[in-house]
């Protein structure tokens, strides 16, 4: 009997306890790491913490100390409103890839897919604090399909090895003429890099991919980024290695209208999909997974305000 009552006595403490890990100890860590750029904190009513709760997979931050593998949240299907519910949504693109060495699904669109785009996301809503109404779905969308105009955004993994058709590249050009929006990332070394340019010359003939200075707004739109990191896959992580395929300079690139406007990012040699997907995976070194979830991040924001 005395020792039911102690364990009733311990019961409100172990709760309190474990409150404050998953919420205290993760908003000091990304109060720390994600701090906006100044003028661009978002404004909250009853002085709302910016950055949620605990962790979203479970546990302690993923910045910190983590567990051995992550929970995936889990993707239902869902039809009508409920594909585009939110003010953003996630939208990856499939494209034809007939000479990559082979991926989930058939294509190398499909590299990290589905977790690094949830985790992207849960990120977005509820760790960086923004205002923005983040879809809890992500989509993956045709590059024919209508439904691509219903999504402002589009991320192309391994673009490197992308084929599009005049059709479709024009389809592309569209999209960026009434408002669209292009992430790419993951292609590395020379042949990768000039296979983009031969792509992205179909899309936009008369504009090059060229290096954007770090002053440009893209890097400063929520948080102050004020490096181009590395960012590698788990496996070369773990080595200690951040290149491949020859690719050992990262760059950060667009793409800019007639108007001034970024239409398309580039991420080249780097793998930002990876630490996305192994975000709270204790393997993965800290530095590159911030330095992906940061850039990701500011891409998002410029886009959707721009």
């Amino acid at each position: 009997m005395a020792r039911h009552t102690e364990d009733k006595r311990r019961a409100p403490r172990r709760r309190a306890t474990k409150l404050l890990l998953r919420t205290v100890l993760p908003l000091l860590l990304f109060a720390l790491a994600l701090t906006p750029a100044t003028g661009q904190r978002p404004e909250r009513e009853g002085g709302a913490t910016p950055f949620g709760g605990g962790s979203p997979f479970g546990g302690g931050s993923p910045f910190g100390t983590r567990p051995p593998r992550r929970y995936v949240p889990d993707v239902p299907e869902a039809d009508g409103a409920a594909r585009t519910a939110g003010e953003f949504t996630f939208a990856r693109m499939v494209y034809r890839s007939p000479y990559s060495y082979g991926r989930r699904w058939g294509g190398a669109w499909a590299t990290d897919y589905p977790d690094a785009d949830n985790h992207f996301i849960t990120g977005i809503r509820e760790w960086a604090g923004t205002n923005l109404n983040v879809s809890g779905r992500p989509e993956r969308v045709e590059i024919m399909d209508e439904r691509l105009f219903d999504y402002p955004f589009v991320y192309f993994v391994e673009p490197g090895y992308m084929e599009l058709s005049d059709e479709e590249a024009a389809r592309l050009r569209e999209y960026a003429a009434r408002g669209g929006f292009l992430f790419f990332d993951d292609f590395w070394g020379e042949a990768e890099w000039e296979n983009v340019r031969e792509q992205m010359r179909k899309v936009f003939p008369e504009y090059e991919v060229r290096e954007l200075p770090l002053t440009h707004p893209i890097f400063h739109s929520y948080l102050d980024i004020g490096e181009v990191v590395q960012v590698p896959n788990i496996y070369n992580a773990q080595r200690g290695v951040t290149s491949e395929k020859g690719g050992v300079t990262p760059y950060y690139m667009g793409i800019e209208d007639k108007g001034g406007r970024l239409v398309a990012f580039f991420a080249r040699n780097s793998d930002l999909g990876d630490a996305w997907e192994w975000i709270n995976d204790s393997r993965y070194p800290v530095r590159y997974g911030l330095a992906a979830y940061r850039i990701g991040i500011n891409v998002v924001i410029y886009a959707m305000s721009h």
